[in-house]
C-alpha cells in the first residue's frame, strides 16, 4: 500500500511538474501598487485604558469549586509537548508561567507603580448596568431598536471600497485607514461547493475556471470552541488565502488543480496529519517552499468576519443573510492576519518573554505586530455601525489569543507577546477544520432553521471521544463563561430525571448558602456525564439537540441588543460581552476556608461580584504583583472522582 502511494503521488508530483492544467483556465494580468513599509510605533502598554486587554473577560471567572473548568480550552501542555506550531504551554509545564489551571496568575505590569491585572478590567462584563447607564446618559433606549432589521443590514460591503487598489494584494501599499482591511470581497460570497471564493469580476480574481474568477480564499468549516457560539452572541465565518505562486505551476500558469493540492498539504501540517511518504515541499512555483510542521508559509493570510447571529440565517434564504450557520449579513467585526516574517517556537524557552514590553502598532491603520510573524488588522463598528479601524487598546486583545514566544534578537527592544497553549501558529480555526464538508462556509454544524445541527459529535483525537462531550464533562455550561441560557437548563431538567434511569434530577442550584451550593454543583457535573455517556446529548438522527448549541429567536435578539450597548458608547475596552445580570461564574460563592478576600484585606460578602483578587504582596519574590489565588481546579482529583483538570488538551479532531 505503501509502494502503491508513493506510486500515485510520483504520477501525481509529474503531472504538476509537467505544467499540466485545465485548459478553461484564463490567466489575468494585474498591476501590483508599489508598497509603502508598514510603519507602525512602539506603544507602552501603562498609557492604554485597559492595558490588560490581553487577558479575556473569561479568565477571571469562577470554577464552582473546581466542577466547571473552563481553563483547559485556552491553558494547557498539549500542543507543546507535541511540537505543533506552539511555544507557550501554560498547565504548569514552566514554573515561570505557572499552571494556570489552577491559578489566577494575573500578571503585573510595573507593580506596584502600576494598576495590577488581577483587578477585573471588564466593567461592561461585569456591571452590565454601568453599561446601560452609560447609554442611557445618551438619551438612547435599547429597547426602541429594531435588532431583527439591525443585523439583517449589511456593513462589510461600505468597509470593502474603502479599501484602496486590487483586493489581490495582502497589503494596499499606501498610507490609508483601510490599507490592511481583507481582499476579500463580500459580494463575492458565499463560497462555492468546493469551498473557493470564486468573483463574476475580473479584477477580483488571479486566474479563472468555467465558475468563475479565482480569487484565491477558500473558506474553512471548523468545530468551534466554546467562544464564538450562537448562544454567544457571535459566529465566525473564516478565509484562507496563500500567495500566488501556490496556484501556479512551474512554468507561472495558475492551476486550481496545484493549488488544491497545496491548500490541503498545508492543512495536512497544521493538523499534524502528514505521513513520511507527502511531499517534502509544495507543489508547483512553490516547490522550492518547505513544507513545515505546524507552521504556515510566509504570505499567508486569514480573513475572519465576527457576524451577528440571526436564528434565520441558514444560507438559504438571500432576503435573510447569503451566510449559512445563523451568521447575519451584519457583522461585528472584520479581523485579518498575515504571516510576514517565520516563526521558530523552539528559538526560545517557555516563559522567557518580557511582559513589560511595548506593543507595535498603528495608531489609525487598524493593525498590530503580534510579535511572532503575523500582523493582525481589526474592524470594528462605530457608534453608528459603521466599519471603522480599531485602536491599538482594542488590538492588544487581538495578540492574547493569537500570539506565543519568540527571540527577538533582531529587535531594537522586544514587542510585546502573549497568547495560549492551544493555538497553532497563533491560529484557531484550521487545526479544528471537519475531516468531511471542511472546505466550506463556517455553518456551526450544518445549521437548518427547525432541524437544527445536521452533523454528529467530531471525535477529539487526544481524549477519544466527541469533542462537545468532553466540553459538557467539563464545562457544564454553553460557553467558556460557564453560564448556562434557560433554554439549555430547561432542556437538561426535562431530559435528566430519575424517571429517565438517571442517578437523580437535574438540580436547580440555590445561592444561598455556600456548602449546599457546591453539592449542587457536584452533582450537577455528575449528571451531565451521566447524560454525555448515555448519549442523551445526541438526538435519533445522532447530532447534538438543538436546545444545547442555539438560542431561541428572542434570545439571540436580547444578545445583540446588549451587544450593541457596547457598540454606541464605544466602550470596548471595557468588555465585548454583555449579559442580562453578572453572569453567575463572576460572584463568590465559595466556601468559608476557600474564601477569597480584595487586595485591600477586606473580605468578600457571599454572592459579591468579584472585581479583584489577591496577589504576591512580597516585593523580592520574582512574582511580586502576580495574582496568587488558587482556581480550586484540583488536580489530583480524577475524572472519575469529579474532577476537571486536564493539563494535555490539544484542540485536533479525528
Amino acid at each position: 500500500m505503501i509502494l502503491l502511494n508513493n506510486l500515485c503521488k510520483f504520477i501525481l508530483l509529474t503531472w504538476i511538474l509537467s505544467g499540466c492544467h485545465d485548459g478553461s483556465n484564463t490567466q489575468l494580468s494585474f498591476s501590483i501598487a508599489t508598497s509603502k513599509p508598514l510603519i507602525g510605533e512602539q506603544i507602552d502598554r501603562s498609557t492604554l485604558r485597559n492595558p490588560y486587554s490581553h487577558i479575556p473577560a473569561q479568565c477571571y471567572i469562577e470554577t464552582s469549586g473546581g466542577t466547571q473548568n473552563a481553563c483547559l480550552y485556552c491553558h494547557t501542555n498539549g500542543l507543546f509537548n507535541r511540537k505543533l506550531g506552539n511555544n507557550a504551554p501554560q498547565a504548569g509545564y514552566e514554573p515561570l508561567v505557572g499552571d494556570l489551571q489552577q491559578e489566577y496568575a494575573f500578571a503585573a505590569l510595573r507593580y506596584p507603580h502600576f494598576t495590577n491585572g488581577s483587578i477585573t478590567p471588564w466593567e461592561n462584563t461585569l456591571f452590565p448596568e454601568k453599561l446601560l447607564d452609560a447609554v442611557r446618559k445618551l438619551n438612547i433606549n435599547p429597547q426602541n431598536w429594531d435588532m431583527q432589521a439591525y443585523v439583517r443590514e449589511d456593513n462589510w460591503t461600505a468597509a470593502y471600497q474603502q479599501r484602496p487598489y486590487q483586493s489581490l494584494n495582502w497589503d494596499a501599499g499606501v498610507e490609508h485607514p483601510f490599507r490592511l482591511f481583507p481582499g476579500l470581497d463580500p459580494a463575492d460570497l458565499p463560497a462555492n461547493d468546493d469551498g473557493f471564493i470564486r468573483s463574476r469580476r475580473a479584477e477580483n480574481g488571479f486566474f479563472s475556471d468555467e465558475r468563475g474568477y479565482i480569487t484565491g480564499w477558500r473558506a474553512i468549516n471548523f468545530m468551534p470552541y466554546g467562544i464564538f457560539t450562537p448562544n454567544s452572541g457571535s459566529v465566525s465565518g473564516i478565509y484562507l488565502r496563500l500567495p500566488k505562486q501556490f496556484m501556479q505551476d512551474t512554468q507561472g500558469r495558475y492551476d486550481l488543480a496545484i493549488y488544491r493540492a497545496n491548500l490541503d498539504l498545508l492543512a495536512r501540517a497544521i493538523q499534524d496529519r502528514l505521513q513520511s511518504n507527502d511531499f517534502k515541499n509544495y507543489f508547483g512555483a512553490a516547490m522550492n517552499i518547505p513544507v513545515q510542521r505546524g507552521l504556515y508559509p510566509i504570505g499567508t493570510e486569514f480573513a475572519h468576519p465576527l457576524h451577528y447571529v440571526d436564528v434565520a440565517a441558514d444560507g438559504h434564504d438571500l432576503s435573510v443573510s447569503p451566510f449559512p450557520g445563523m451568521r447575519a449579513r451584519r457583522v461585528k467585526e472584520i479581523r485579518y492576519m498575515y504571516k510576514y516574517k517565520e516563526f521558530s517556537p523552539e528559538a526560545i524557552p517557555p516563559g522567557e518573554k518580557d511582559e513589560g514590553a511595548p506593543i507595535y502598532a498603528h495608531r489609525t491603520q487598524g493593525w498590530i505586530d503580534n510579535g511572532v510573524g503575523w500582523y493582525l488588522a481589526g474592524y470594528i463598528e462605530d457608534a453608528q455601525g459603521i466599519l471603522r479601524p480599531q485602536t491599538p487598546n482594542e488590538l492588544v486583545s487581538c495578540v492574547g489569543c493569537h500570539s506565543g514566544n519568540v527571540f527577538q534578537e533582531s529587535q531594537p527592544r522586544p514587542i510585546f507577546t502573549s497568547g495560549t497553549g492551544n493555538t497553532v501558529d497563533s491560529t484557531w480555526a484550521l487545526p479544528r477544520q471537519w475531516s468531511e464538508h471542511g472546505w466550506g462556509e463556517m455553518d456551526y454544524l450544518g445549521y437548518q432553521i427547525g432541524t437544527g445541527a445536521q452533523r454528529g459529535d467530531p471525535q477529539n483525537r487526544g481524549h477519544q471521544q466527541g469533542e462537545f462531550r468532553f466540553f459538557l464533562d467539563h464545562v457544564v455550561g454553553a460557553s467558556l463563561y460557564g453560564d448556562m441560557p434557560a433554554r439549555m437548563e430547561n432542556f437538561l431538567a426535562t431530559m435528566i430525571q430519575v424517571s429517565k434511569g438517571y442517578s437523580a434530577d437535574w438540580v436547580q442550584l440555590d445561592t444561598r448558602n455556600a456548602e449546599n451550593l457546591l453539592t449542587q454543583q457536584q452533582q450537577r457535573l455528575k449528571l451531565i456525564r451521566e447524560f454525555t455517556a448515555r448519549g442523551d446529548y445526541l438526538n435519533n438522527q445522532g447530532h447534538i439537540h438543538t436546545e444545547l448549541l442555539y438560542p431561541l429567536l428572542q434570545d439571540s435578539l436580547a444578545n445583540s441588543r446588549h451587544y450593541r450597548q457596547v457598540v454606541v458608547t464605544q466602550r470596548y475596552e471595557l468588555g465585548k460581552d454583555v449579559f442580562a445580570e453578572t453572569p453567575f461564574t463572576f460572584r463568590h460563592y465559595r466556601q468559608a476556608q476557600d474564601a477569597l478576600t480584595h487586595q485591600n484585606g477586606q473580605p468578600y460578602q457571599f454572592g459579591e461580584i468579584i472585581t479583584d483578587r489577591p496577589i504576591d504582596p512580597e516585593p523580592s519574590n520574582f512574582t511580586y504583583g502576580v495574582g496568587v489565588s488558587k482556581t480550586l481546579i484540583n488536580k489530583e482529583l480524577s475524572f472519575g472522582q469529579g474532577g476537571t483538570y486536564y493539563p494535555d488538551y490539544i484542540p485536533l479532531l479525528e
